[in-house]
């Protein structure tokens, strides 16, 4: 994905095109699902914060500032969503059926086999090791930044991040 490109297209939108909004989905909806799911544990929770995630730059492209990481602000509009998502969640405490817990992982594109082996893998890392892996690999982030959005120390993402693909090489 190319920064710039996604820089010009939410100045689009921050300019009321839709079409735009089209195109940021695009190149984004695959990094912002893979994280909600990576914080949420549940597709539908996580396919309602990709859903809101773009209500929201929709409706917050006109703020937006250029600083060259367009996707680190999308990030950071998805990880408030669900935070939000989490707060409400502990004040409604509720029982999830196991179905949804065996779906978290089933990613687009992905064969059910393959679905289930990167479930597999993934379960063997820490929730934040989880988080860090994806907004690295998927999202295309860097260090630097994955650390900014998670409001975490540089050398604990770096450590982390260490950690967990390890842990995946010797899965």
């Amino acid at each position: 994905m190319n920064s710039a490109e996604l820089d010009k297209y939410i100045s689009m939108v921050a300019a009321g095109d839709m079409a735009a909004l089209e195109s940021v989905y695009n190149m984004t909806r695959a990094s912002v699902y893979s994280f909600a799911l990576s914080m949420l544990k549940n597709k539908y929770d996580a396919e309602d914060v990709l859903h809101d995630c773009y209500i929201n730059i929709y409706k917050g492209a006109a703020g937006y500032r250029s600083d060259g990481k367009p996707m680190a602000w999308v990030i950071t509009i998805a990880k408030n969503l669900c935070n939000a998502k989490l707060n409400a969640a502990t004040k409604n405490v509720f029982l999830m059926d196991d179905e949804q817990d065996e779906e978290a992982y089933i990613a687009d594109g992905l064969s059910p086999e393959d679905a289930l082996i990167l479930k597999d893998l993934l379960s063997g890392i820490s929730d934040e090791e989880r988080r860090i892996v994806v907004l690295h690999a998927v999202a295309g982030l860097k260090h630097r930044e994955i650390a900014d959005i998670l409001s975490i120390p540089i050398s604990t993402v770096l450590s982390k991040y260490s950690r967990a693909i390890k842990k995946l090489q010797n899965a």
